[in-house]
């Protein structure tokens, strides 16, 4: 039995025991885990941009208010800007510093960013991937030298400047490869992942949590894309998501049968690779407007839809040009440079 005169000591003694253990229970704290956005990709490519300023095309609200380009994007309910990189263009629009420029505009407004990097002085598409003139003459291993000096010389200027983009495309719509005919895929699916994983280690090395992004038009044909991403896979090709083009006027059945197709194929591609989607470019008609709403507004609901919120995103195609811009008719503003009705599908 416990002394009288030892009790308050003892009791001190256990209280001080007690609130050892509670403190030695305590979790250690947890480390925050680091912000990914991972909100669905609401965007549009404008390229164009730059050179319809230079030649005095203005932008306005739909009150009429003339607005800066990428200012109004974002108040339609765009959160993500596309920008596509030419090698050596003449003139000098799409090349790096005219990236650069955009790039910058975009992020002060909050817009994220994607690269799209065409590997050519000019469009690189379903129908023409030509090496850029300075690289016309290279071996195969040079090639892939080139590229990733391109590739990081263009990351680095955006790194310089403060960018980061999220996406970075290696290819524009490589169907059947790229920097033909070395790369082109009915030659060598190799090389062309080669050149894939030439362009994604480049990425890689700059900005390591960027995603690397495959493109494909016509997304509604999933013969063509087990046909490209199962050869890039299977040739070891690194990448991390598959972009996808859907422009409907090439579906006879019209958008509503495209967008379904397109959908299917997405759900194939997420079950058979395990890749993130995004659909990357569409377009419509802007005397259709009310229609392309429509399009647009089905197709987000059901990219978004995809098997494992593995559909990311849609993104229009230069909806900023009007008035018979370089010829394209599937801007969705109209000829007093306002936006349609068409845009009304990206807001909340």
């Amino acid at each position: 039995m416990l002394k009288p005169t030892t009790l308050p000591i003892f009791i001190f003694m256990a209280l001080i025991f007690s609130l050892s253990c509670k403190k030695n229970n305590v979790p250690a704290p947890v480390p925050p885990t680091p912000v990914i956005n991972t909100s669905f990709a609401k965007g549009a490519d404008i390229s164009w941009i730059t050179e319809m300023e230079a030649a005095g095309k203005k932008f306005y609200n739909s009150a009429g208010i003339e607005t800066e380009g990428f200012a109004l994007m974002k108040s339609l309910g765009l959160n993500t800007i596309r920008l596509r990189v030419w090698v050596n263009p003449s003139p000098g629009w799409n090349n790096a510093a005219d990236v650069v420029t955009k790039a910058v505009r975009a992020k002060n407004v909050g817009l994220r960013v994607m690269i799209n990097f065409h590997y050519s002085d000019t469009w690189a598409d379903p129908g023409q991937q030509t090496k850029p003139v300075a690289w016309a003459a290279m071996s195969f291993a040079d090639l892939k030298i080139a590229l990733s000096a391109h590739t990081t010389d263009v990351l680095n200027q955006l790194k310089a400047a403060g960018v980061s983009p999220e996406w970075v495309q290696v290819g524009n719509e490589t169907n059947n490869g790229m920097l033909w005919p070395d790369g082109k895929a009915t030659n060598s699916m190799n090389n062309y992942a080669l050149l894939v994983n030439a362009g994604y280690d480049a990425v890689k090395a700059v900005f390591a949590s960027a995603k690397v992004i495959v493109h494909i038009a016509n997304g509604w044909d999933n013969g063509l894309f087990q046909w490209n991403i199962g050869g890039l896979i299977s040739n070891g090709a690194k990448f991390d998501m598959i972009g996808l083009s859907l422009y409907p006027s090439y579906v006879a059945a019209g958008w509503a049968s495209a967008n379904q197709q397109c959908l299917t194929n997405m759900n194939d591609l997420v079950a058979r690779y395990n890749k993130e989607v995004m659909v990357v470019e569409v377009g419509m008609p802007r005397d259709n407007a009310a229609e392309c709403k429509l399009f647009i507004t089905d197709l987000i609901a059901k990219t978004k839809s995809v098997t494992g919120n593995k559909g990311t995103g849609v993104l229009y195609w230069e909806p900023q040009c009007y008035g018979n811009w370089q010829g394209y008719s599937l801007g969705a503003f109209d000829n007093s440079g306002r936006p349609t009705v068409a845009m009304d599908a990206f807001k909340d």
